[in-house]
């Protein structure tokens, strides 16, 4: 088969980042000796469309080793590390991705993983799923994985609209995951895209985040650590008054609009910063997204306001106003965390990428006769990817005594 790939060449180079991220994954590590020795998924087809990662790399190496056909295409057209999929590709591992591939590229890779009629599919964004469903109405796998908030989104859409013909196990919503891969792994990796493509001091600046769940609290609090000054914009009251109690501003985007300097969306919708949010911006503003598509900054609309547009740096675009001030956006308004920089760390992506590989191997079980809808992998495999990666930091954990037990488990407590 010819894979597309960008230069098969960058292999050795690719090899030896992914060697890296799995001296970083041992969660990850634990299920492909499990896999390697039981073979869960043997003879089992798999599409995933991911980033397309070192981390990815090792995800897509220990489905293979509990016996899983599988192939990868990109999740981004930014995300892809070209040397990443060279050295998949010589591993014997079907890629079909290329940094800064067009939309065309795109969806061309996303129709050659479901030209393997994958059983399983694993999706971050749902793009996977949602080409399936739209293309090949008469292909039915088991089930599928969706990765990230903004996929599951579309998914409990999908099926609150009855077009979901299939189960898909929400990752995202596994503790294990939206709890330390949204909030320290994207707190952390969306300021070192930033950092990377600008090489900017953060202690004394203002810096707005629009949207304060668990990828924008994140962001706020390494913000605030690395000693700049946040607002958070929210449309949800809880979670502005969850901010405020923070100790960071809460204003509406008309307001931050006025006085940020550092912009970073992290919402998942559409046109949080747009027109009316350009025009009262200060010179000089820096504009990234941390969401998955590139929709939170309207570009078009900033194109048509500026005179001019020129690239400055890797990834970092300036915009000419028709006033003078310059508007900056980094990795062309797409994820950039991976636009810009590596994406999240791999000790994050290791339990992420544990939850994906467990629900592969209960969707090839039991999870055959889940009904069609989004559905939560059990509780008890998250908590077996937690007490691994805590072991992995040096902790532990207590147990209940017998009689604690018996307290907690009866309705007469008290004195």
């Amino acid at each position: 088969m010819d894979y597309d790939i960008a230069d098969p060449s960058l292999a050795p180079q690719g090899q030896l980042r992914v060697e890296w991220a799995r001296s970083r994954m041992p969660v990850l590590a634990s299920i492909r000796e499990r896999f390697e020795r039981d073979r869960p998924l043997a003879g089992i087809r798999v599409g995933a469309c991911l980033h397309v990662t070192a981390e990815t790399a090792n995800l897509m190496s220990t489905l293979r080793a509990g016996g899983a056909d599988v192939a990868l295409c990109a999740s981004n057209p930014l995300s892809t590390q070209d040397d990443v999929a060279a050295a998949l590709v010589a591993s014997g591992i079907p890629v079909f991705a290329i940094r800064a591939e067009g939309a065309d590229s795109y969806y061309r890779h996303i129709r050659q993983v479901l030209d393997l009629e994958p059983q399983i599919t694993m999706d971050d964004g749902a793009d996977l799923v949602t080409t399936l469903l739209k293309e090949r109405p008469e292909h039915r796998p088991f089930g599928s994985t969706e990765e990230t908030t903004t996929g599951v989104i579309r998914l409990r859409a999908m099926a609150a609209d009855g077009v979901l013909r299939f189960p898909v196990v929400a990752v995202n919503d596994s503790a294990t995951k939206h709890l330390f891969d949204n909030h320290h792994g994207t707190g952390q990796s969306a300021l070192d895209g930033i950092l990377r493509a600008t090489n900017l001091l953060f202690a004394g600046k203002t810096v707005v985040v629009i949207g304060y769940g668990h990828c924008g609290s994140g962001v706020a609090a390494r913000a605030d650590g690395l000693g700049a000054r946040v607002v958070v914009v929210e449309v949800d009251p809880v979670r502005a008054l969850e901010a405020a109690m923070e100790g960071f501003a809460a204003m509406s985007m008309a307001q931050a609009a006025r006085v940020g300097e550092v912009f970073i969306t992290t919402t998942g919708n559409i046109h949080v910063i747009r027109d009316e949010h350009f025009d009262v911006m200060k010179d000089g503003a820096i504009l990234a997204n941390a969401g998955h598509f590139d929709v939170e900054i309207d570009l078009p609309a900033l194109e048509a306001r500026s005179t001019g547009k020129r690239r400055l740096r890797h990834e970092l675009d300036e915009y000419l106003m028709t006033d003078g001030r310059r508007i900056h956006v980094v990795g062309e308004g797409r994820l950039v965390n991976l636009a810009a920089a590596e994406g999240h760390p791999a000790e994050v992506m290791d339990m992420s990428f544990a939850n994906q590989a467990l629900a592969a191997e209960w969707l090839a079980g039991e999870g055959k006769s889940l009904a069609p809808g989004v559905h939560r992998l059990p509780e008890h495999l998250d908590d077996t990817v937690a007490a691994i990666a805590l072991a992995r930091l040096g902790g532990a954990l207590d147990e209940l005594t017998d009689e604690q037990a018996r307290y907690l488990g009866s309705w007469e407590m008290g004195t």
